[in-house]
C-alpha cells in the first residue's frame, strides 16, 4: 500500500468529518485538485506552505484506493507529487493526527513508520 499525506487545518478536517468527504482547502479548490505529499515530501511542504501555522492536522491516505482520479504530476524541482482530481472520501484515510509547532515554530511530525502506518514496517 502506498501512503500519501495531506496537511489541513483542523477546522477544514472537522467540516470533512461532517460529510465524510474532504473537498480540499481554498488553495486546492483554486487549483482544481487536492494537493498531497509523499512521506519524503511532506516536511518540506509544511515548511514552504504552512510555516508557523498552528491548528493543523496531518492525514495519512491509502493512495492505492484512490484509483485513476489520483495523478502523479511534476512540481517542486521536477518531483512527482500526488494530486487528487475529485473529493477525498474519508473511507480512504488511515489516520489523522495533530501537527503541532515546536518552540521555534516548526511542525512536529508524528512517527509515520516507513509506510506511513505507525509501527508497521514497509
Amino acid at each position: 500500500m502506498r501512503v500519501i499525506f495531506k496537511i489541513a487545518s483542523a477546522a477544514e478536517w472537522e467540516e470533512a468529518q461532517r460529510t465524510a468527504q474532504f473537498h480540499g482547502s481554498a488553495v486546492d479548490r483554486r487549483d482544481g485538485y487536492i494537493h498531497f505529499s509523499t512521506s519524503n515530501q511532506v516536511a518540506e511542504t509544511a515548511a514552504r506552505h504552512f510555516a508557523g501555522i498552528d491548528g493543523l492536522v496531518l492525514a495519512a491516505i491509502d493512495a492505492d484506493a484512490l484509483g485513476p482520479a489520483l495523478k502523479w504530476e511534476p512540481s517542486r524541482g521536477g518531483d512527482l507529487f500526488p494530486h487528487l482530481y475529485g473529493a477525498l472520501s474519508l473511507a480512504h484515510v488511515l489516520w489523522v493526527k495533530a501537527l503541532p509547532l515546536d518552540t521555534s515554530g516548526r511542525h512536529i511530525f508524528p512517527d509515520m513508520g516507513e509506510d506511513g502506518r505507525p509501527g508497521h514496517p514497509a
